[in-house]
């Protein structure tokens, strides 16, 4: 068992990270059906929630089929982080996750996120304070350091045992790197070594046979899966069928379009039209990807403003495309019809 303060889950867990704009409730839902071993919310600024800001509250709200559940809070000022985990707890998740990895300019310069690794005393004062002020474990995602040349995980990583947290998420990448580069699995296992809690590990986990070799090569507790979750929902079913049987399925075309259509219908209960419309453009290529005809869908879609007319689209391309495979008919044909 993989044991995160009180709370214990499966061994070698498969993650949802927290990603801003994407991991909504609906989104969150369609993760654990399909397999993630438990889920984080969108990123939440702790400054706001002391400040009461609707939308930030409203991220807050979790619903029981999702558990476990993580809330993200992220901040520089360790009292108000402290303010904003008790207003968290009271949310009711299984735990709560610390952002100390952001590399976007908007919150590492304002010292909150990965800005953080470069105070590390601030870093430890807000961590302590967050564990202090809830019952809830407290877990943390960061990064390796701020740049190439200051990386100081190792010495992180302790404190932030010492300070309380119950867990750490490694995305193994400095701040300076942001999404570029590639991944350096290797501080995995370094880490592990002067720790006793959990250590996930993130960043590059793009396929089910990454997971596989981030397991085999690094000796993780759990493996988290980002921007691959959205080109690929599909991605926790298939890690979890290929470490059971040394293979995976792939979604049949009525899956990914029955399963857009209900992605598609919750993220509007969410988000409200037109919003839940727009924002939800991103997955389309996702549930499309390598689909006959699924390019043109998408142009369509994009230009599409309702969410009962992209259900109709999206209806009609299915029916299309279950009526040609029916006949027999393979790309090349089907492009000469078209024409």
């Amino acid at each position: 068992m993989v044991r995160i303060g009180n709370l214990e889950l499966r061994d070698q867990l498969v993650l949802l990270a927290p990603m801003e704009d994407v991991t909504d409730v609906s989104f969150r839902l369609i993760a654990r059906e399909m397999g993630a071993d438990a889920v984080y919310t969108e990123f939440i600024s702790s400054e706001a929630l002391i400040r009461s800001v609707a939308k930030s509250k409203k991220k807050l709200v979790t619903l029981e089929a999702e558990r476990p559940v993580a809330i993200q809070i992220y901040g520089g000022d360790p009292d108000v982080m402290k303010e904003a985990a008790i207003i968290s707890e009271a949310a009711g998740p299984d735990f709560l996750d610390i952002n100390c990895g952001c590399w976007v300019k908007n919150v590492a310069g304002k010292g909150a996120g990965a800005g953080l690794l470069k105070d590390p005393p601030r870093m430890e004062r807000m961590v302590r304070a967050t564990v202090d002020a809830v019952r809830l474990p407290v877990t943390v995602k960061t990064r390796l350091g701020w740049d190439q040349e200051s990386i100081n995980i190792l010495e992180i990583a302790p404190m932030l045992e010492q300070a309380g947290a119950a867990a750490l998420t490694i995305h193994c990448r400095t701040r300076s790197q942001g999404h570029s580069g590639t991944a350096d699995w290797d501080w995995i296992p370094k880490i592990k070594k002067v720790v006793s809690i959990p250590v996930f590990l993130n960043g590059d986990v793009k396929t089910a046979e990454d997971a596989e070799r981030a397991f085999a090569e690094t000796g993780a507790d759990g493996v988290m899966v980002a921007r691959a979750a959205i080109t690929n929902p599909f991605i926790f079913r298939q890690i979890k069928e290929l470490r059971a049987t040394g293979s995976y399925r792939q979604p049949t075309v009525e899956e990914r379009i029955h399963m857009c259509i209900r992605h598609l219908r919750d993220s509007c209960e969410v988000r409200g039209e037109p919003r839940g419309v727009f924002s939800f453009r991103k997955h389309y290529a996702g549930y499309l990807r390598e689909l006959r005809g699924g390019s043109q869908v998408r142009r369509d879609l994009m230009q599409t403003p309702t969410v009962q007319e992209c259900v109709d689209r999206l209806e009609l391309f299915l029916r299309e495309y279950q009526m040609m495979s029916e006949l027999g008919v393979g790309a090349e044909e089907e492009a000469i019809m078209a024409a």
